[in-house]
């Protein structure tokens, strides 16, 4: 019987978002700070035949779903062949992508075409103002071509990610709502995290996503738990009665998702993460070329993988078991 990569309190791991660069072409304020980040050379970054030899040794461990990331994984060139490389391994029945929108409508169908199963867009704000402001300087009309295209080319599920933030975006909820009324999409709510930085602004923009349901009630609408979205993530998942797509809350501070957690990160620079949160990383990349070395790294990483991330505790000043990453998420993967 093949070993599977199952932790220490049971979680059976078969899922690897992979990040392929901490660049990004945008610097949403909630990733990354105005002045931008001091990026990795890109000799520091794994190549696609070094990534592509850790996904094949984790296809033999049980790994089927994968992820790619960034900072914006589309700045990455040529990701179309990686695509085409990762769909080819034995096991892999999955591969996602997760973007701001910015190039996708130009790449949409060469992705599809290299074996693109799903897509995740960013976006914030539907008023192209305030888009504008939380991206620092992002085209809200380019993320809509892209929407549109990913349409077309046949690449669905489509889930637009939403990070909520107090005072900036929460007066838009209603309005992503009525967007999965009258589309076949998904709108996934997102609790800001405080990935790389716990300050007072973080606090201060933190909102619980049962302001989503009490929205609902309020706009007359009767959304009901819905098991039919399809995805790897750990949104919960509701539909409006009537409506053509459907909406998830993802919200690993109020009501964390960990007890079921199934990931496992791949940094940019090649570290593997255990948990989102915490500081803890295993460097891979000296490693490939050696399978049983790589497998016994990633055991490695899971025997010390945490219970639960505690950024609650975080929000309430409270004292955490370990310690937090100084890494931002465009540094780690989002």
């Amino acid at each position: 019987m093949p070993k599977l990569l199952l932790d220490r309190f049971g979680r059976m791991h078969d899922y690897l978002r992979i990040s392929v660069t901490d660049r990004c072409n945008l610097r949403c304020v909630y990733c990354m700070p105005e002045d931008g980040m001091e990026f990795e050379p890109d000799e520091k970054l794994l190549t696609f035949d070094e990534i592509t030899e850790i996904v094949r040794v984790l296809a033999g461990l049980g790994v089927r779903k994968l992820r790619l990331t960034g900072g914006e994984p589309l700045v990455r060139k040529n990701l179309e062949q990686l695509i085409g490389r990762l769909s080819q391994i034995p096991g892999i029945e999955d591969i996602a992508l997760t973007t701001n929108g910015i190039y996708f409508a130009s790449r949409a169908e060469k992705l599809r075409a290299a074996g693109l199963t799903r897509v995740n867009i960013s976006l914030d704000s539907l008023r192209a103002d305030r888009f504008s402001l939380i991206t620092r300087g992002g085209d809200i009309r380019r993320v809509l071509a892209s929407i549109e295209e990913a349409y077309r080319v046949g690449i669905t599920p489509i889930k637009l990610n939403v990070v909520l933030m107090k005072g900036i975006n929460d007066d838009e909820i209603a309005d992503f709502l009525q967007m999965t009324i009258d589309r076949p999409i998904q709108v996934r709510f997102i609790e800001y995290m405080p990935i790389g930085h716990q300050d007072e602004d973080w606090k201060k923009r933190y909102l619980s996503l049962t302001t989503v349901l009490d929205r609902c009630k309020e706009m007359g609408w009767e959304a009901t738990a819905s098991n039919a979205v399809y995805g790897n993530g750990p949104a919960q998942n509701f539909r409006i009665e009537g409506a053509l797509g459907s909406f998830g809350l993802i919200h690993p501070i109020s009501d964390h998702f960990c007890e079921t957690c199934n990931r496992l990160r791949l940094t940019a620079d090649g570290n593997i993460k255990p948990c989102l949160y915490w500081s803890d990383e295993f460097n891979v990349r000296k490693y490939i070329g050696d399978d049983a070395a790589v497998e016994d790294l990633f055991f490695r990483a899971l025997d010390i993988k945490p219970q639960n991330h505690e950024m609650a505790q975080a929000l309430m000043n409270e004292e955490q078991s370990h310690t937090p990453t100084i890494r931002r998420m465009s540094q780690i993967g989002g």
